[in-house]
């Protein structure tokens, strides 16, 4: 889901939020070992002076959510290709078309006033503003936004948002009516989503045994 070297994923490590890992500036996601990530601090004014100082964008918008949302413990700010493309539509809701899509019903806040790169604070505080307590923002223009409980919570958002805006777009290009579930029917089943207690937790895991057999220096 990179985009070259371009996007960022952020964990907090302090109770408060304000102290977090995030990657460094330039390195491929495939590179990026533990000992790589660079710790900040959200109210450090100085961190852009930093020589190992993290992308300007990043530091906007992921310093920002953590030091105002503690409950976003890990925060993907990704430009995936299909979401990215749902994110370029004049409408670009989530529509509960199957049972990924169906997963975000009523769960994602949406961003219709892009302005270009996120290069000052109030930039990022516009965005906490904007999805508050919701884990996923739709960036309309620009990619999107999760805020997760946990990096596994985080990282099975991203993935199922993914896949779901892939669903939608196919539906789209194949220029036909959608099949809407009904409203009744989308809340149960988002909520069903909800209840899976270990969903994220198992992906995580599984996803890390692959690592830890064909990539193990990650953990480095």
């Amino acid at each position: 889901m990179h985009e070259g070297v371009a996007n960022h994923l952020s964990v907090a490590v302090s109770a408060d939020g304000r102290q977090f890992l995030m990657n460094p500036r330039g390195r491929h996601f495939s590179r990026i070992r533990a000992s790589d990530l660079l710790l900040l601090d959200a109210r450090d004014q100085r961190t852009l002076a930093r020589p190992d100082a993290p992308d300007p964008t990043a530091w906007c918008i992921h310093g920002r959510l953590h030091a105002r949302l503690p409950q976003a413990r890990c925060v993907m700010h990704l430009h995936p290709k299909f979401s990215t493309a749902l994110a370029g539509l004049a409408d670009s809701t989530m529509y509960p078309i199957d049972q990924n899509t169906v997963r975000f019903h009523g769960r994602v806040a949406m961003d219709e006033a892009y302005a270009g790169m996120a290069l000052a604070d109030e930039e990022g505080d516009r965005l906490v503003g904007l999805i508050g307590n919701k884990s996923v923002l739709m960036m309309g223009n620009h990619g999107v936004l999760i805020a997760g409980a946990s990096v596994a919570q985080a990282f099975d958002e991203m993935y199922y948002f993914e896949r779901a805006a892939e669903t939608l777009m196919t539906c789209y290009a194949s220029n036909r009516p959608l099949r809407i579930a009904p409203n009744d029917v989308a809340q149960t089943t988002a909520q069903q989503w909800l209840d899976y207690p270990h969903l994220a937790d198992d992906h995580l895991a599984e996803v890390k045994a692959i690592l830890d057999r064909e990539a193990p220096d990650y953990r480095d």
